[in-house]
């Protein structure tokens, strides 16, 4: 059973302390920082709960379901691990990793929908065209694809990460072809694919008007200027990274849980606060088990943190290939039956919130967290 605790301090708590000290911001960054400081509030309203064996009640305030919350992201998360389970392949998994060069971070910054979506769009070719190759895997792959924009320390830093089956199905879907063992593809050919994809996409995304170039980026508008800047990044180090593979379906799972519904930070790496100094864990590189703490200015830790508010609607979240959403299901199928998998029928109703925290964690929200035996209900609506 996991534990669970209270942070001490949380981001909806700087955000209430220093909002007012970060100047203007555009609309989409005051909702997401009302969403925050109100989520869980009696100014969200809720409903009062009660105990039928001892006196314990209390309030139970409703939550913003801001993707971007600290605190309305777990239950996303389960709900989506439960839809996702049925979908695994019979198969080893591996987990890749594109990443640009840091030359490219201010302009896919200050180009969100556009540079997310050539970032998708060259990685997932990448590694679709490269599998398909026969002198690497000679098949169609499918996989899923997270986007996360940020480092542990907060600054942008755009990747995709991607959880791939080791291996795919051949042209004419009759037989699954196996990788290597332990070896999905060479990640030196990704990186110069993805390399040629994106810096190609860019250029096309500048010939066609699609850039914005603003601020600190205001010279690029040039395109003498832009041009070097691409000739830079051609010359860095494209990392493409691959993961050992995963032990069993088991680990895919809970590995998925961890990254499709992170966000930039969560309220359990905030240490303490002193003055207008935040102290929290990130990820030491010498030791990457091991975590030190970093300090920051409270006002730059939140800019920062901003900085990772995603467009309105975007979708970080995506499948390709044969896990594309249109032929998902077919696909699956031909799979299985070709790994000679039976699938049994099952129709189930999608679980509340209750069952899926039972489920995946072992707590139970309806014991009394006073007395341990009896039953919470409802008492009455709590207004806004």
């Amino acid at each position: 059973m996991k534990t669970f605790y209270k942070p001490e301090i949380e981001i909806a708590d700087l955000f209430h302390r220093f909002g007012h000290e970060l100047g203007e911001l555009p609309y989409s960054h005051q909702k997401v920082i009302r969403d925050i400081t109100t989520c869980r509030t009696s100014q969200l309203g809720g409903h009062s709960v009660r105990c039928d064996e001892c006196e314990y009640q209390k309030n139970s305030y409703n939550s913003c379901r801001n993707r971007h919350c600290p605190k309305c992201q777990f239950l996303s998360q389960l709900r989506w691990i439960d839809k996702r389970t049925k979908d695994l392949l019979p198969c080893q998994y591996f987990h890749v990793v594109f990443t640009i060069p840091s030359e490219l971070n201010p302009l896919i910054l200050r180009n969100k929908d556009v540079g997310y979506d050539i970032l998708f769009r060259a990685a997932s070719e990448s590694l679709k065209d490269v599998a398909q190759n026969p002198k690497q895997l000679g098949a169609e792959i499918g996989f899923i694809g997270v986007l996360h924009t940020w480092a542990q320390n907060l600054v942008d830093h755009p990747h995709i990460h991607f959880i791939v089956p080791a291996g795919g199905l051949n042209k004419k879907k009759t037989a699954w072809v196996h990788c290597k063992k332990d070896f999905f593809l060479s990640v030196r050919v990704l990186s110069t694919v993805f390399r040629g994809k994106m810096l190609e996409a860019l250029e096309r995304a500048f010939d066609d008007g699609k850039l914005k170039f603003m601020g600190k980026i205001e010279h690029l508008k040039h395109f003498p200027s832009f041009k070097e800047i691409l000739v830079t990044a051609a010359s860095k180090d494209w990392v493409v990274y691959a993961k050992e593979p995963f032990n069993g379906p088991k680990q895919v799972i809970n590995y998925l849980g961890q990254y499709t519904h992170r966000i930039a930070i969560s309220n359990y790496r905030l240490v303490k606060l002193e003055g207008n100094q935040i102290h929290f864990k990130v990820r030491d590189r010498e030791n990457p088990k091991e975590k030190k703490i970093l300090v920051l200015d409270v006002r730059v830790f939140l800019r920062r943190f901003l900085l990772h508010i995603l467009p309105k609607g975007y979708v970080r979240i995506r499948h390709f290939g044969l896990l594309g959403s249109r032929l998902k299901k077919e696909n699956i199928r031909i799979v299985k039956a070709i790994q000679g998998i039976i699938e049994v029928l099952q129709t189930t109703l999608p679980l509340d919130w209750k069952a899926l925290l039972r489920q995946f964690t072992g707590l139970d929200p309806d014991l009394c967290p006073q007395c341990k035996i009896g039953t919470l209900f409802t008492g009455g609506i709590a207004p806004p």
